[in-house]
């Protein structure tokens, strides 16, 4: 009987080669690897996914306790396992069970993939890269490597004693060695990281040690399976602790052994080329000559990635560090996304998705992708429904966007698969068999959760129209009725509605069924009418300005409410749907916008109010057509009489909405300009900051606009009046009405009685 123990480099193309090599030499009869024994049923299922893949281990019911076992294609253990599987030799894994390490795991043991003693060694040569360094010093050796590696590792190990956890692991998997050199396996092949190379070769110690050191560990039930990884969940930076900062680079060196620098460059040339940068051969040529040179200098054999990178720096990206970090992400890191066959073992949610991801042809893929949806499409409008159920459900698949175009009808989506979907959906399988159950019994949980917010209920709402999730809506909206009723602070209802409107749109838009959801926007803007005045009184800058964004809010919300039609359920027209919401915000009835704007006209005449709220109410209603004297209250809140504080706070209210108000209106302008001419110097320095926060708000054009205007009045002002040519001006002005569909009269001499108007108005 045998024992050879090969020590590896987890994820490492160099140790995949030579323990495939080493194994095809020895031709064992049994092979053990590092990993939970558990896993060990779902090893035949490995020569049909396609990695990078990790077993996932959870404890069901807590599914944050969890661990991942990654393996890619250049990974010496998945090698070694399709060589068992090709070759028909039995593959156990000899690790400690998962049931043991997830029992009393610690927030630090992410991964029982930790330790890179060959990465230390590698730093310790003085090398960057531990490919490089395995490369150099152990494959371009004599020796045979596993033997180097057992030696150094020997040495590293000298003196050390393990800590508890990694001597129980060490334990079981002397414990597994046993078992199978007592069944009569001859010659056995163990792959294992190389720290635990001298912990298991030579003469094993007593089993009597090991059993005591193992006995009465805690455990809980363990249930794993198979999932996709990604490429950059193995990147080091992505949080995995014994990741690798170039997965692909790693697998462009496993799967090109002969002129990996020739191959490299090339295909970094035609990413660039893709993005529309200009690279020709020539400087594919050129960049491989210069890789060759950088290692030639530092003495290495064969050219690493960080002289390839300074390569394609140079010559290839001409010093464009954007072109470097487009290949630093593509190429070094990559976008590859594993996949398992449909004989995995799956919860029914998992299976549910899959096959809804097949049937609207959204596949998961480990890159940012955008997708345009139009909901006029049956298609599209499931896919919608599909992702916004997923994120209901915590699953994070896609994330919506700004949408290109105009109306409610389309939607922007950015998809990126994570493996992080596949344990959400698991810790879910109980709440159904389908993604559609599932999310309606999770909205039906969060709405009885006695500690929802009414904001957070009215967002269920709309979660639930858009998700279309007829069956879960009732419940939904009960509670958010029993929730307003008995909510007494307007700002809650205030910050509920728009939500709400934007819900029963949805509903209007989608085709799906919001029963009931009208009576409870008109209930809520009412008790937000009737209590809006109380809650404008005694505010400090910080309230009041909290206030106005929900002011703002309820107005625009307020703008998509109509009248329902006298009849109950007239069709819609124009847009406007039959329970009074329109479809693309039109104003198709006045009764609840009226309601809004006579209590904010109300409000606005009060002497008491924060300069903040007093300049905004007046700018909504000036917009709303409401008030014909906004100049005069501007300039009794810009009068002498008033700090110049609260004289500033005015002013942002007012211009909150824009800037353009001072382009047009040259007596509003004016005022402005006298108020901040007045001032003196201390008190100029005083309201600077708010001055400069509102007119910083401005567009660029809006600003430089309103300078031109307060710069041309000066103009004006200093040279009078101006005559007008009334007989040039004639012809200009009949075209200008023609053009306006305002022409009438004799031609030019009704021309010229216009244009004698314009030269009495004009100056």
């Amino acid at each position: 009987m045998s024992v050879h123990v090969l020590g590896v480099r987890h994820h490492g193309p160099g140790s995949a080669r030579a323990v495939r090599a080493e194994l095809e030499r020895l031709r064992p009869d049994a092979i053990l690897i590092e990993g939970p024994p558990e896993a060990d049923p779902l090893i035949p299922l490995a020569p049909q996914l396609e990695p990078p893949v990790a077993l996932l281990a959870h404890v069901p019911g807590d599914a944050a306790n969890a661990a991942f076992w990654p393996f890619a294609g250049f990974s010496p253990e998945w090698q070694a396992i399709l060589y068992g599987a090709s070759a028909g030799v039995p593959v156990r894994f000899c690790d400690l069970p998962a049931a043991h390490s997830l029992a009393g795991r610690t927030d630090e043991e992410v991964s029982e993939l930790r330790a890179d003693p060959i990465g230390s060694l590698a730093a310790a040569a003085g090398y960057d890269d531990p490919e490089r360094w395995w490369e150099d010093v152990v494959e371009h050796r004599g020796d045979t490597p596993f033997e180097v590696i057992a030696e150094a590792m020997a040495a590293v190990r000298e003196g050390y004693e393990p800590d508890e956890r990694e001597a129980r692991r060490e334990a079981h998997m002397r414990k597994t060695l046993r078992a199978a050199l007592k069944q009569g396996y001859g010659r056995i092949a163990v792959v294992c990281g190389a720290w635990h190379v001298p912990a298991l070769a030579g003469p094993l110690p007593p089993a009597t040690a090991d059993t005591a050191l193992l006995r009465g560990l805690p455990k809980v039930k363990a249930e794993l399976t198979w999932v996709p990884w990604t490429y950059g969940r193995l990147a080091s930076w992505s949080g995995y602790g014994a990741g690798i900062t170039s997965p692909g680079w790693y697998h462009h060196l496993f799967t090109a052994p002969d002129r990996p620098v020739e191959r490299w460059l090339a295909e970094a040339a035609a990413v660039l080329r893709d993005e529309g940068l200009p690279v020709s051969s020539a400087h594919v040529i050129e960049s491989v000559r210069l890789a060759g040179s950088l290692a030639a200098l530092r003495g290495r054999p064969l050219a690493g990635l960080s002289e390839v990178t300074e390569a394609a720096r140079a010559v290839l990206c001409e010093g464009d560090d954007l072109a470097v970090e487009l290949i630093q992400r593509r190429m070094v890191v990559g976008d590859r996304l594993g996949h398992v066959s449909d004989g995995t073992p799956m919860v029914p949610l998992q299976r549910d998705l899959r096959e809804q991801q097949r049937r609207l042809k959204l596949k998961p893929e480990a890159l940012d992708r955008e997708i345009d949806l139009d909901l006029r499409k049956p298609l599209d409008l499931e896919r919608s429904h599909l992702l916004h159920r997923l994120r209901l459900l915590g699953v994070g698949w896609g994330t919506p966007g700004q949408a290109r175009g105009k109306g409610t009808f389309r939607e922007t989506w950015t998809l990126q698969w994570r493996p992080e979907h596949d344990l959400a959906l698991i810790e879910h399988a109980a709440l159904g068999t389908t993604v559609r159950s599932a999310t309606a019994q999770r909205a039906r949980d969060l709405a009885g959760a006695p500690g929802a917010a009414l904001a957070d209920l009215t967002s269920l709402v709309e979660q639930c129209l858009l998700a279309d999730l007829s069956e879960a809506l009732p419940e939904v909206l009960a509670a958010l009725s029993a929730k307003a009723a008995l909510d007494t602070d307007v700002t809650h209802l205030m910050a509920a509605l728009p939500a709400m409107v934007r819900a029963h749109r949805y509903g209007d838009v989608r085709g799906t069924s919001a029963e009931g959801l009208a009576v409870i926007v008109r209930s809520m803007l009412e008790r937000i009418c009737v209590g809006l005045p109380v809650a404008v009184t005694g505010l400090d800058d910080d309230a009041a300005a909290d206030l106005l964004k929900h002011v703002d809010a309820v107005h625009a919300a307020v703008a998509l409410l109509t009248d329902p039609p006298s009849d109950g359920g007239a069709p819609a027209r124009d847009g406007v749907s039959s329970d009074g919401v329109s479809a693309e915000g039109g104003e198709a009835g006045a009764a609840p916008r009226s309601r809004w704007l006579v209590t904010l006209r109300g409000i606005s005449d009060r002497q008491d109010l924060h300069g903040l709220i007093e300049g905004r109410l007046t700018r909504i209603l000036l917009d709303s057509g409401e008030l014909q004297d906004a100049g005069d209250r501007m300039s009794r809140a810009m009068s002498r009489g008033q700090t110049p504080a609260r004289a500033a706070a005015w002013v942002e209210g007012f211009l909150a909405g824009g800037g353009l108000l001072l382009v047009h209106d040259a007596r509003l302008l004016a005022l402005v300009d006298d108020w901040i001419g007045g001032l003196a110097g201390d008190q100029f320095t005083d309201v600077l900051p708010l001055l400069r926060r509102t007119f910083g708000s401005f567009a660029v054009p809006e600003r430089r606009a309103i300078g031109e205007r307060v710069r041309s009045a000066g103009r004006v002002e200093a040279e009078g009046e101006q005559d007008v040519d009334e007989r040039r001006a004639a012809a200009a002005v009949t075209t200008v009405l023609a053009i306006l569909g305002k022409a009438g009269g004799s031609g030019q001499a009704d021309g010229l009685r216009k244009a004698e108007g314009l030269g009495r108005a004009g100056g």
